[in-house]
């Protein structure tokens, strides 16, 4: 009982994700999925490696 709202949200959502029309920027993508950083920076904090 009461799941109403929660199911319209989520109805709504899914339905934003199907239908909605964008320009994905595939040279971020590229970038996130080979690792490449804009910075350089490969200090992540370990220092025992």
């Amino acid at each position: 009982m009461g799941r109403g709202r929660a199911k319209a949200k989520q109805t709504k959502v899914a339905r934003d994700l199907k239908y909605r029309t964008y320009d994905p920027d595939f040279s971020a993508l590229q970038k996130e999925l080979h690792g490449d950083e804009d910075d350089g920076d490969d200090d992540d904090g370990d220092d025992y490696r």
